[in-house]
């Protein structure tokens, strides 16, 4: 018997060594944020609430839609503020939604979500509902083929015409990466750039609020491909690892053609400018990005001269996530506070509420809903 648990012991001291070695560490991404262009004065805050939120997208009329995050483990997934309050949506009676994340707003006034399904250990889903009856007006499952089991099909952009749908998988588990290019008319999805090195995360280690992102002090959270956005001609996707240093771009026609081999959509990739460690994403008319940065409790933009600058940054933005364009110019954001859900007790959402959204005008303009 002592021999037998003398065995097991050394089998997962073995264990726990080989995945510190294969899956901790990881270095700091040096600190690249700059003294704030815009004052915390100029920052609203558009609701309090008792779980964090995901992502965001307002639509033209300044309808605010948002998700708790799933991580979480909400009662609800979700929602639209009516009077400044979190009405389930499309209605108290749907219950389709499992995991959705991310949220988006085409110019043809459908709000669309992406459920990951518990990151892929059910069926992902894309969903669109239109705004002008609450109708659901599309639903898409993904194959195993391009959506397997512990995928994570984290945020996605919506074309101009909305037609093809650009989602990153961020695969945080599994760490395979991709984007998939989804045909709405076709209902057809083509997963590319699969491990490519632009979707891949690097070795950083994600510092939130002072707390590293590491579970059980053996295994660092890296995630790969989830910032993204196109220019709002659809001409570009921008995209990067959320653990990575790079900003890329890729011509949205590219990732549309199948007759392409990977090796030559591979070899038309561009490394387009630094980058923080990032989550959400967006983009405006004049041509200028915008990522959020959670280690710094920020948000940044990238513009046309390929110059980093930061935009907020203040210590009440815990874990800045998502971003949509509301009207008027107003920038909407979601602060997630991650640091304090993700790999703690039960209690911890309780204990750290209330969550909030944010809005301020970073001076760019676009249409809403991304």
């Amino acid at each position: 018997m002592k021999r037998a648990l003398l065995v097991a012991l050394v089998v997962v001291v073995v264990g726990i060594g080989f995945i510190r070695v294969l899956y901790g560490g990881g270095a700091r991404l040096e600190d690249r944020t700059t003294a704030p262009e815009i004052s915390t004065r100029a920052i609203e805050t558009v609701a309090n609430l008792p779980f964090p939120p995901g992502n965001i997208a307002v639509s033209a009329e300044g309808r605010v839609f948002f998700t708790y995050h799933p991580d979480a483990a909400p009662p609800l997934n979700v929602l639209e503020l009516v009077d400044g309050e979190p009405v389930p949506y499309p209605s108290a009676e749907f219950a389709d939604w499992q995991t959705v994340l991310s949220l988006r707003i085409d110019r043809q006034n459908r709000l669309w979500a992406l459920d990951h399904a518990g990151y892929g250990r059910g069926t992902p889903r894309l969903l669109a509902f239109d705004l002008a009856t609450d109708a659901e007006v599309y639903r898409y499952e993904f194959d195993d083929d391009v959506a397997g089991t512990l995928s994570m099909l984290n945020d996605f952009q919506v074309d101009p015409a909305g037609e093809t749908i650009y989602i990153a998988d961020a695969s945080p588990i599994v760490h395979k990466p991709a984007i998939l290019v989804h045909d709405v008319r076709t209902r057809t999805t083509r997963r590319v750039l699969d491990q490519h090195p632009s979707v891949e995360t690097e070795d950083y280690r994600i510092q939130a609020q002072g707390r590293d992102m590491v579970v059980l002090g053996i295994y660092t959270l890296r995630i790969g491909v989830d910032s993204i956005a196109l220019d709002r001609r659809g001409e570009w996707l921008y995209y990067g690892p959320v653990t990575g240093a790079t900003l890329w771009r890729v011509r949205a026609a590219d990732l549309r053609d199948p007759a392409l081999s990977p090796e030559a959509l591979a070899a038309r990739v561009e490394s387009y400018a630094p980058k923080t460690i990032s989550d959400g994403m967006s983009s405006d008319d004049q041509g200028n990005l915008y990522l959020t940065d959670p280690e710094h409790g920020a948000v940044l933009a990238v513009g046309p001269d390929r110059r980093l600058r930061t935009l907020v940054k203040d210590p009440m933005l815990r874990w800045p996530d998502g971003l949509s364009f509301g009207p008027d110019g107003w920038l909407y954001l979601t602060c997630s506070a991650l640091e304090v859900v993700l790999f703690t007790a039960g209690s911890a959402v309780e204990d750290n509420a209330p969550y909030q959204i944010y809005r301020f005008k970073p001076g760019g303009t676009a249409p809403a809903g991304q």
